[in-house]
């Protein structure tokens, strides 16, 4: 499996060919679209990101000491945004999420482009992943 620094590689490689961030933002909805959606009975408050202009579901877990996430959203931008950071991190160690950034989003120009409350949503998705993680490496 590959680690951080060839994930973040990849999806820079793979979001960087758009030539401004609408054609951007449109590849993030597509990918949106394509995402699975949470079963409704996981759409529970605990799994709420709190500072998010719509609702978004995160659902961690550690298995072998690797993390995994599920999530979705009821904003596709939202989620489109939520399934990269998600995908960038799954499968990655509790150690290497917890000292890894998802810096990758403001070097292809998807930060810059949100509004304040996506932003703030977006630094709490990451705030909780890494949290998440730092907190499996406190009990383990």
């Amino acid at each position: 499996m590959p680690n951080l620094q060839e994930k973040r590689a990849a999806l820079v490689a793979e979001l960087e060919p758009f030539a401004d961030h609408h054609e951007r933002f449109q590849y993030v909805i597509d990918r949106a679209k394509s995402a699975p959606s949470l079963p409704t009975n996981l759409k529970l408050d605990v799994f709420l990101i709190e500072g998010c202009t719509s609702n978004l579901w995160l659902i961690p877990t550690v298995k072998n000491g690797h993390c995994h996430f599920q999530c979705d959203a009821d904003s596709l931008i939202t989620k489109g945004i939520a399934s990269l950071v998600c995908e960038f991190y799954e499968g990655a160690s509790v150690a290497e999420v917890a000292q890894t950034d998802a810096d990758f989003l403001a070097e292809v120009g998807i930060t810059q482009h949100l509004s304040p409350n996506r932003r703030n949503g977006l630094s709490n998705l990451v705030s909780k992943i890494r949290n998440f993680a730092k907190a499996a490496l406190s009990h383990s």
